[in-house]
């Protein structure tokens, strides 16, 4: 089958087409023929960085080559012994064995069948491989550790990016107050999926035009451990930060609760025991149209560097999409 390695850390010109063996399948597992690969932040991180390739990745040293990404829409086309969640033609999605070694840029990936979710007959391949990680990780934050409700008011950072967009429409259909903060250039597109504010972080201050929120959710790839003390005065007291990108030190964390009850966690997501209830009712939410995915740019996998030139400029609107 056809698939894309990577050579080595570095460049997006280091991911190359090659012909590797169709996955084995694991009794538990299924072996997908993959329709759609989504594209997020941590593919070219992985890419580029070894520390990232160790720990996300699980490199050992010993693959015969490495094979990146972790969010796949696809038809089943095998099935294990112990399967009995699917069957052979079902049409499916997920994000699996992250952290470690899904190798799913390829036209055939063999995953688990707990990690995966039938995909509704009316959402495209594309748009169900583009809310695995990153609509999961919106629900993780807001729903699972921000507790959203009617009513809370809501930054977003990043609103226009792959996980902002899916939180700006989760925290709608919760019923919250939502201030949605990109670039100018995208304003209309994140007022457009239901903001009831726009702030451009480039000539705006968020933390001097809003004090009283209730959460703050930051999706933004940056390294400026000030983005959080500015989140932070942006917090009503008892407000909750949740970060996606900075790791909140156990110093910031001291702070935050000591001077205004601020809960701040960082979120990370991984297979747990809500993973399959979640995902499932993000597929509940793309079928009936609450939510929608926003694809912007689909490459097939021979261009694949070029869609990880795109996603590293963290200026991508909405999903970037492989098709193999």
């Amino acid at each position: 089958m056809r698939a894309i390695v990577l050579k080595e850390i570095g460049a997006p010109e280091n991911l190359v087409l090659a012909d590797v063996p169709i996955p084995v399948i694991a009794d538990n597992e299924v072996l997908l023929q993959v329709k759609a690969i989504s594209i997020n932040p941590v593919d070219a991180y992985v890419r580029r960085t070894k520390e990232a390739l160790d720990q996300v990745y699980a490199y050992k040293g010993t693959e015969e080559y490495i094979i990146l990404g972790w969010d796949v829409a696809g038809i089943v086309t095998k099935t294990g012994k112990a399967v009995n969640k699917f069957k052979i033609g079902d049409e499916v999605f997920g994000n699996f064995k992250f952290l470690g070694q899904a190798n799913a840029y390829a036209e055939y990936v063999a995953a688990p069948e707990k990690e995966l979710v039938l995909k509704p007959g009316n959402v495209s391949f594309e748009s169900a491989a583009g809310a695995t990680m990153a609509a999961l990780t919106a629900w993780v934050s807001i729903v699972n550790h921000g507790n959203i409700k009617k009513g809370d008011k809501i930054i977003i950072h990043g609103a226009s990016g792959g996980v902002g967009h899916y939180a700006v429409q989760l925290a709608k259909y919760f019923g919250a107050y939502v201030i949605g903060v990109a670039s100018e250039a995208n304003k209309e597109f994140v007022l457009g999926l239901g903001a009831d504010e726009f702030i451009d972080y480039k000539t705006q201050k968020f933390e001097e035009i809003i004090t009283d929120a209730d959460i703050v959710h930051d999706a933004v790839w940056s390294e400026d451990l000030n983005h959080l003390e500015r989140s932070l005065k942006a917090l009503k007291a008892g407000g909750t930060l949740l970060s996606l990108v900075i790791y909140p030190d156990e110093a910031f964390k001291e702070k935050a609760k000591k001077e205004k009850n601020v809960t701040a966690l960082h979120i990370s997501v991984s297979p747990n025991e809500t993973y399959e209830h979640d995902l499932e009712f993000i597929a509940g939410l793309l079928s009936t149209g609450k939510i929608r995915t926003h694809v912007s740019h689909v490459f097939p996998l021979e261009e694949m560097h070029k869609a990880h030139t795109m996603i590293q400029t963290k200026n991508t609107v909405g999903k970037i999409i492989v098709k193999p």
